[in-house]
């Protein structure tokens, strides 16, 4: 991820236009890769939250054969867009 992309992550709490702070996972700058962990404790991901949005409907179907038995129920996974508005190194 780059400044200025726009992610889907799992649901936050919050507002939008607020801002959010994530912990770094891997730094590629280059040729120059941070990858340990006591090295990724120095950077920091700042974005803000853009709004919520839900993911695609997933259909699940129960059914029991000779009893009569069918259930059929729906799922829809809530997200939340962020925008990577930074990426700090040295806390």
């Amino acid at each position: 991820m780059a400044t200025g992309d726009v992610l889907t992550v799992d649901k936050l709490a919050g507002e939008v236009g607020s801002t959010v702070t994530f912990p770094a996972v891997l730094v590629v700058d280059g040729d120059n890769v941070v990858s340990s962990k006591a090295d990724l404790a120095n950077y920091e991901v700042t974005a803000e939250i853009l709004g919520a949005v839900k993911g695609p409907k997933i259909n699940i179907m129960h059914y029991r054969s000779k009893t009569g038995y069918k259930r059929r129920m729906g799922h829809r996974q809530p997200y939340t867009q962020v925008k990577i508005t930074g990426i700090k190194a040295g806390k």
